[in-house]
């Protein structure tokens, strides 16, 4: 198992160089934020969801498409409620 320091570095990486400008921005920021402070179900659940495609990812956050129900998860509330903030 992956010590929780390593993964939160691996995820903030990964936030930051996801290919698209705007998500790289988005989740960059909201990493910074809230990351270190997830519950190792919510970093399950963000790790996860980051797998998407980053435009896919960037229009559900952004409600420009619906979000799937297999990923309208407690961490994507989160992240629409810090885009809106």
């Amino acid at each position: 198992m992956e010590p929780r320091d390593i993964r939160i570095r691996r995820l903030r990486y990964r936030s930051s160089y996801t290919g698209t400008k705007e998500t790289d921005v988005l989740l960059g920021q909201f990493v910074e934020h809230y990351l270190a402070e997830l519950s190792p179900e919510l970093l399950d659940q963000y790790e996860a969801l980051i797998e998407n495609s980053d435009p896919d990812l960037f229009m559900w956050i952004s409600g420009r498409k619906p979000v799937p129900p297999e990923w309208d998860t407690e961490i994507m509330a989160m992240l629409k409620n810090f885009r809106a903030g």
